[in-house]
């Protein structure tokens, strides 16, 4: 019989957010996968640091931070390679996902290669959209209001067309492309509606009105836009 893949949402970073069900199976697993980014220590892996099983054994995919899509999906060839190989030796693996697996995760790239050979089952995580919201003490919808999340990466104009019927406005993958979406907010009238949260609870952890931000903005940020004064109305 081959073993089970466990794709496992850990919540955006504070361990306190790790549901009880991530953490009976990272407890439980006698092999552990998790993503990094090539030189760097795993996000991931340092969320769950305390439940890994001592002996566990421990697969690192190395997920290079290139534009190009083919060194990335090297690394997945890879990782998915190994983590089939544990699991038809009969193996559990525990796959740690920062955030949940299935918004944005790099765990769906490995659920496509092996979902079709082997068991899975996906935990889902407190997301970086609640997670935002909380810390910035605002709503992501309310009553027949309409959420739209958009990757910062689209072109300014794209954005502004796909924001065209949105009511709440959630921007993901900011980092580099922060200067790009305050000018756009300032251009659509939406920068004092606007704010933006960095590293969402953790200890450095910064929410502020999005004129307020710095130039260059960590990976793990967002920008939050409630098009409304009173999203209650």
């Amino acid at each position: 019989m081959t073993g089970t893949l466990f794709g496992i949402g850990l919540g955006p970073g504070d361990p306190g957010l790790i549901t009880r069900r991530a953490a009976t199976l990272i407890r439980m697993a006698p092999v552990i996968a998790y993503p990094a980014f090539a030189g760097e220590e795993s996000f991931a892996r340092g969320i769950a640091a305390d439940l890994i099983p001592q002996g566990a054994r421990e697969i690192a995919i190395d997920i290079p931070m290139k534009a190009a899509r083919a060194p990335a999906q090297a690394a997945y060839d890879r990782g998915a390679t190994e983590i089939a190989n544990a699991l038809s030796a009969g193996d559990d693996v525990a796959c740690l996902c920062e955030g949940d697996p299935f918004l944005y995760g790099s765990f769906m790239y490995l659920h496509a290669r092996l979902a079709n050979r082997f068991r899975i089952e996906v935990v889902p995580g407190v997301t970086s959209l609640t997670a935002c919201a909380a810390a910035a003490g605002v709503p992501l919808a309310a009553r027949n209001g309409q959420l739209t999340v958009l990757p910062g990466t689209l072109p300014a104009d794209e954005l502004a067309n796909r924001m065209h019927d949105a009511d709440f406005v959630a921007f993901l993958k900011v980092g580099k492309n922060l200067p790009k979406l305050r000018t756009l907010m300032k251009r659509l009238g939406l920068l004092e509606r606007a704010i933006y949260v960095e590293r969402a609870t953790l200890a450095e952890e910064r929410v502020c009105p999005l004129s307020d931000a710095p130039d260059v903005a960590p990976y793990f940020s967002m920008i939050l836009v409630n098009r409304h004064r009173d999203p209650w109305l």
